[in-house]
C-alpha cells in the first residue's frame, strides 16, 4: 500500500512540474500574441493614414540613371 502511495506522489510531482512548464510557455506565448497584435494594429493604422503616395509612385516610375 505504501509503495502505491509513493508511486502516486511521484506521478503527481511530475504532473505539477509539467503544469508549471506549460504555464510558463502559455504566458510567453500570450506576451508574443500581445506584441504581434500591437504591431499589427500599428501597421494597419499606418497603412490607412494618408501619405505622400504620389512621391512614392514618382520614385518608382523614374528611370534609373543608366538609361
Amino acid at each position: 500500500m505504501q509503495k502505491r502511495i509513493t508511486e502516486l506522489e511521484i506521478k503527481v510531482a511530475y504532473q505539477e512540474d509539467t503544469i508549471q512548464q506549460l504555464d510558463r510557455v502559455i504566458c510567453q506565448q500570450q506576451d508574443q500574441i500581445d506584441t504581434l497584435r500591437k504591431q499589427f494594429r500599428q501597421l494597419t493604422e499606418s497603412a490607412q493614414e494618408p501619405n505622400d503616395s504620389k512621391e512614392f509612385l514618382s520614385a518608382i516610375d523614374e528611370r534609373p540613371p543608366h538609361y
